[in-house]
């Protein structure tokens, strides 16, 4: 009898071990920066710190906003995003998460908060899962941050009751998180949160890293999308 438990042990053991290899090796081939972004942004150039990529304004206006990045897509992908947004007197954090995957690393804001201690107010979000590991860390530190936004995703707990200032961006044609998923999730926001859609966008074009399996084509051009979410991020977070 103990024979076969040992067995059962050492099968369950050996299962639970591919598993996590296997999950390593698929997390090892990520979506990288496109060819339209090296075209817009110097990647060379991009300060870095301890958590990742780091955008510090000329002109800093004390607000702060964190980008956690879309399952398996590199930091860089966002640059063009950080890049823009810093330029409106924001200091911008993309973090490094572990393996790409925001789930895994949903604290990482902590970090990046207890860097930059000049930063008054904080606004933290994401793309896709990246927007489900900010919602992650906004159920537990709410204290901690002034607004919450979502690109292409949307919360996976209820904040219905909570008085954080919320945003949604969503592509109109978006063939991952869609207008339809949109529409539902409003009952996890607050009354007062903001929804905006991006008329002609999809879902890769929240990033810049090429064209993503079972999204739909965009109308409008990468750069384009990207513009308008930094205008629409910009307008709600000085409003808040």
């Amino acid at each position: 009898m103990k024979k076969w438990l040992v067995r059962i042990g050492l099968g369950v053991f050996a299962l639970l071990a591919i598993a996590i290899i296997s999950f390593v090796i698929y997390a090892q081939f990520d979506n990288g920066p496109s060819a339209v972004l090296t075209e817009n942004v110097d990647l060379s150039a991009i300060d870095r710190d301890e958590e990742g990529l780091i955008f510090q304004p000329e002109s800093p206006n004390g607000k702060g906003i964190i980008l956690y990045q879309g399952a398996k897509v590199k930091k860089e992908a966002y640059a063009y995003l950080g890049q823009s947004l810093s330029e409106k007197g924001f200091v911008v954090s993309i973090p490094q998460l572990p393996l790409n995957f925001g789930i895994l690393g949903s604290r990482k804001a902590d970090a990046v908060i207890e860097e930059y201690p000049e930063v008054e107010e904080w606004f933290l979000g994401g793309h896709s899962l990246g927007g489900v590991a900010a919602s992650f860390y906004a159920e537990d530190s709410s204290s901690k941050l002034t607004g919450l936004y979502f690109l292409g995703a949307y919360p996976a707990g209820d904040f219905s009751a909570s008085d954080l200032p919320m945003l949604s961006i969503y592509g109109e044609l978006d063939g991952l998180s869609t207008v339809e998923d949109i529409e539902e999730s409003r009952k996890l926001f607050p009354d007062d949160s903001v929804f905006v859609e991006i008329e002609g966008g999809n879902h890769a074009q929240f990033g810049l890293y090429g064209e993503q399996k079972g999204d739909d084509a965009a109308a409008i051009t990468p750069i384009e999308q990207q513009d308008q979410v930094v205008e629409i991020l910009t307008q709600w977070i000085n409003e808040n």
